[in-house]
């Protein structure tokens, strides 16, 4: 088509507005991507954590181009092998027993909730499904992943979502203890929240709930959509705290850039949900499934949770030394590679500098830059991204 990708008014023509787009990127390789005028940008940003494996990663592109040739879609009436492998990787690598396969994070979300709420009804029909999330908190945009998101802006404009949600204080455990009654059937939380403004777990917040989910017969749902696969040195950030959830929620990095997600449950949920009560024409297909096994023959071939470990330290070393310098730092904090900077002043005008020098970043809020890299970063990236950063705070 005749189209002047550098026109604004024309290459916004036919699209709904819901994103302030203005680069259109053609190409990438490694941790670069190139616009259609040729200039590059060092991506620190992934895709929003999706691309572990950089760009054109030619060992995950022959995997998926393998699939293509042979099998894209059945539907799920029938298996497929690249099913099956998926299903025990995903098993092997969260501890849990079950898995379903969706398109997306949202729809994640979307699966956990109802197999919750299916779990309590199975024990009591007259029970209403009480779901207790975090304030601040992301989940996705669908009505009910949009109904457990702890940002009343996000919700506000399309009211009535699904009931029974009540919202608690992320690393407080007396406000959920507070929101417990007869009738919650879950509680739900990221393991390290990321829209909220990159906020690990307290260590006794999150095994309290743990303890609680356990003493109350609570279905403990943690989304690691965002933080897991991964990214904070672990294949899933609950790891570090040595506890395992009932339900773990996961996307963007399981196929890095393949539309697929997925939600795993332990054996006490894995007769909740029946034939009939779920289900998707798309998920878990043959060639997300098939990007899905080589993601993690990739992470383990190319040893990328100790690249992680290593590099999420040289990065977390490299910022703080911005911190003691620069006074409208206020606070460095995450897990691995994903971190968050926090300033005393708006981030937007400090993303822009940085785009500006061939930079990508993205926000968490309106004052924090969120650095959640492809998780094949080197030293230099990690250095040419502090040097553009100082040139933007100068």
């Amino acid at each position: 088509m005749n189209i002047d990708y550098n026109d604004a008014e024309a290459i916004n023509k036919h699209l709904i507005h819901t994103y302030n787009r203005k680069i259109v990127f053609e190409s990438g390789e490694g941790m670069y991507l190139t616009d259609v005028n040729g200039k590059k940008y060092l991506d620190m940003g992934a895709g929003i954590a999706v691309n572990a494996l950089g760009y054109a990663d030619k060992d995950f592109i022959s995997d998926v181009t393998s699939q293509l040739n042979k099998l894209i879609h059945i539907s799920n009436l029938y298996f497929s092998p690249s099913l099956i492998d998926a299903s025990y990787l995903v098993a092997e690598a969260t501890g849990l027993d079950k898995v379903f396969f969706t398109n997306s994070g949202t729809e994640a979300i979307e699966g956990a909730l109802k197999m919750a709420r299916k779990y309590k009804w199975l024990q009591n029909k007259e029970s209403k499904g009480e779901i207790i999330a975090m304030e601040h908190s992301f989940h996705g945009r669908s009505m009910g992943a949009l109904s457990v998101t702890g940002k009343e802006a996000y919700r506000t404009a399309f009211e009535p979502l699904i009931g029974g949600v009540k919202f608690a204080e992320y690393n407080n455990l007396d406000s959920v203890k507070a929101l417990i009654t007869p009738d919650t059937c879950a509680i739900i939380l990221e393991t390290l929240q990321g829209e909220g403004g990159i906020y690990p777990a307290d260590d006794e917040f999150i095994k309290g709930i743990r303890k609680l989910c356990d003493e109350n017969d609570i279905v403990m749902i943690l989304d690691e959509i965002q933080c897991g696969m991964g990214r904070t040195g672990k294949m899933f950030t609950y790891e570090h705290y040595g506890i395992k959830p009932d339900i773990v929620t996961m996307a963007k990095a399981i196929g890095c850039g393949l539309p697929i997600g997925a939600f795993a449950a332990s054996s006490k949920l894995m007769d909740a949900l029946v034939p009939g009560d779920h289900g998707t024409t798309y998920g878990g297909n043959p060639l997300a499934t098939a990007g899905v096994c080589s993601v993690f023959k990739n992470f383990k071939n190319k040893n990328i949770l100790a690249n992680v470990q290593k590099e999420g330290a040289y990065l977390r070393a490299r910022l703080d030394e911005l911190k003691d310098k620069y006074d409208c730092i206020i606070d460095v904090r995450g897990k691995g590679l994903m971190l968050g900077i926090e300033f005393n002043v708006a981030a937007g005008p400090i993303i822009e500098k940085l785009t500006d020098a061939g930079v990508l970043v993205i926000a968490a809020g309106t004052s924090i830059i969120r650095v959640v890299p492809p998780l094949i970063v080197e030293d230099k990236h990690i250095d040419s991204f502090i040097e553009a950063l100082e040139g933007a705070l100068a």
